[in-house]
């Protein structure tokens, strides 16, 4: 079933493997569903991988108003997939926009998600930049208008949490510059204005987050700078969450680093499906280093 349909009337363009636990991954804004192919080619050997293209990247539809894309709505697209598929739980792997999808998918389904992912998770969360980002997102929407997705894309991937990609493997980060090049303009321009520039902030989630228990992994590049703050706010924030920080990293870090992206998924799903992935223990609340009182 290559496509499926919301309950507002969007075609989404998913692919599966067969068998196994299922396993979804959703992209980032900058990638598309063949952004998670290191990934897929190393679980499908032991998981049901899907992957999709979200509203807005073709083949998925491109729908034509700004209200048709928001933070809620990725989340109910999450739930769109597992729905058409018939699966009832999956563990749900994210990367940035992806991340925050995840996220929100794991505080209004956690029956639906066995575990989650949360990956290069944060950008536009501080409370001092809100003002900024809202602004960053209108201009970058304006300039896709103007100048078209091949002129966008090259200016975006030279940004600083990206050039360490590029450092690291100049192939794979020119066929992620092409893939970008080939997105909707219009798709592009409605997901920054609907979805990045409205959505809100983590700090704001404290209190749900605090409740959340299914099984997570927050994970982010050391030089991913946007995400560095919001990925220890939300492990302190998750009783159920981990952290792993990857060394000399920046944000596209399923692509930059996909050993050790790999491997931290393995573990991670190895130890859930296990049972043996913890809640934290309620005696680290305490700021001091000693268990005398």
């Amino acid at each position: 079933m290559p496509f499926l349909t919301t309950d507002d009337g969007v075609k989404l363009y998913l692919e599966e493997t067969a068998g196994g636990t299922p396993v979804l991954f959703i992209h980032e804004f900058a990638g598309s569903l063949r952004s998670w192919e290191p990934q897929v080619r190393h679980f499908a050997r032991r998981y049901r991988c899907i992957i999709f293209n979200a509203r807005s990247v073709p083949p998925s539809d491109v729908p034509d108003a700004v209200s048709q894309y928001s933070q809620q709505r990725a989340c109910e697209d999450v739930k769109a997939v597992l729905d058409a598929l018939r699966i009832d739980r999956a563990h749900v792997v994210g990367l940035s926009m992806g991340g925050f999808a995840a996220l929100h998918f794991g505080l209004n389904y956690p029956e639906r998600a066995r575990s989650l992912l949360v990956a290069g998770c944060g950008y536009g969360a501080e409370k001092d930049q809100r003002a900024k980002v809202r602004k960053e997102a209108e201009d970058m929407a304006a300039k896709i208008e103007i100048d078209g997705m091949e002129r966008f894309a090259a200016a975006y991937v030279q940004g600083p949490t990206r050039v360490q990609f590029e450092d690291k493997d100049p192939r794979g980060f020119a066929e992620f510059k092409r893939m970008l090049s080939g997105h909707s303009a219009k798709g592009a321009a409605q997901t920054l204005l609907g979805v990045l520039k409205e959505r809100p902030s983590l700090y704001d989630l404290e209190d749900r987050l605090r409740k959340l228990t299914v099984p997570t992994l927050v994970l982010t590049g050391d030089e991913d700078q946007p995400c560095l703050n919001p990925s220890i706010f939300l492990k302190r924030a998750i009783p159920s969450a981990g952290l792993l920080v990857i060394p000399n990293s920046g944000h596209t870090i399923n692509l930059e680093e996909p050993v050790a992206f790999n491997a931290a998924l393995a573990d991670f799903l190895a130890q859930v499906d296990a049972g043996r992935w913890p809640m934290r223990d309620p005696r680290t609340a305490s700021d001091g280093i000693s268990g005398m009182r």
